[in-house]
């Protein structure tokens, strides 16, 4: 199953180690396979508020992800990024092929029922 990180960067600096940064990270990404699916477009926000930038970052599973995150290269450059942006950074699991909104529903209906049933 794949996983992403996704950062949500809510302030943007041309600073001379964002730019640094930026040349350096994919040699941090390479030894875990990561690859960029998002990096920062312009954002057509449909519903709510979205200030920022948004990336989102592909590997091959959670474990993987955080090896990257907690690799000395990566921790390396980080500080290039983190001392001139505000956002966030999260590890999440993907959803597989195949995967079926509805068969979430029931399993949620499911335990909904179950709570009904427990607190009658």
């Amino acid at each position: 199953m794949p996983a992403f990180g996704f950062a949500h960067l809510r302030s943007r600096r041309h600073h001379s180690d964002i730019i640094e940064y930026l040349e350096r990270i994919q040699a941090t990404l390479d030894p875990f396979e990561g690859r960029f699916v998002i990096h920062g477009p312009p954002t057509q926000v449909l519903e709510g508020n979205w200030p920022g930038t948004m990336v989102l970052i592909e590997f091959s599973g959670l474990d993987v992800a955080r090896a990257w995150y907690d690799s000395p290269a990566y921790q390396e450059i980080l500080p290039l990024r983190s001392d001139h942006i505000e956002g966030d950074l999260l590890l999440i699991d993907g959803v597989g092929p195949g995967y079926d909104p509805a068969d979430r529903a029931r399993s949620l209906r499911a335990e909904a029922e179950q709570a009904g049933e427990r607190d009658s």
